[in-house]
């Protein structure tokens, strides 16, 4: 005897319970990652002085800089502070609490595959 035969949707639902739980994670680990540097800019507005291309400063640089440099053309300094780093900081972190959240739409995904019959 057979098993019951797979149906697509049976092989995109083993799929999205396979894929899901590890791209949640990694997800939300570069999130936070991403965050954590921006917040490490944030005190680097503080230090004028230090040069963002030598030694473990460039690991704090070259993720961000570039959105950095597009959101500084758009928003200017106030009272001669750069806040495009707490712009950053706000929307990654809405965006992490969207998608990867205790009520974000990835989360909620990946539970509802978990609770579906095989």
């Amino acid at each position: 005897m057979t098993g019951p035969a797979s149906t697509p949707e049976s092989n995109t639902l083993e799929l999205l319970r396979v894929v899901l739980p590890p791209f949640h994670l990694v997800f939300g680990l570069l999130l936070s990652a991403w965050t954590l540097l921006f917040l490490f800019r944030i005190v680097l507005t503080w230090y004028p002085q230090v040069d963002l291309t030598q030694g473990f400063w460039r690991v704090v640089a070259v993720p961000t800089e570039p959105l950095l440099a597009v959101s500084r053309r758009l928003i200017a300094p106030i009272g001669g502070v750069d806040v495009t780093p707490v712009i950053w900081v706000g929307l990654i972190s809405l965006v992490r609490e969207l998608l990867v959240g205790q009520q974000g739409l990835i989360t909620q995904v990946m539970l509802k595959v978990s609770v579906l019959p095989a």
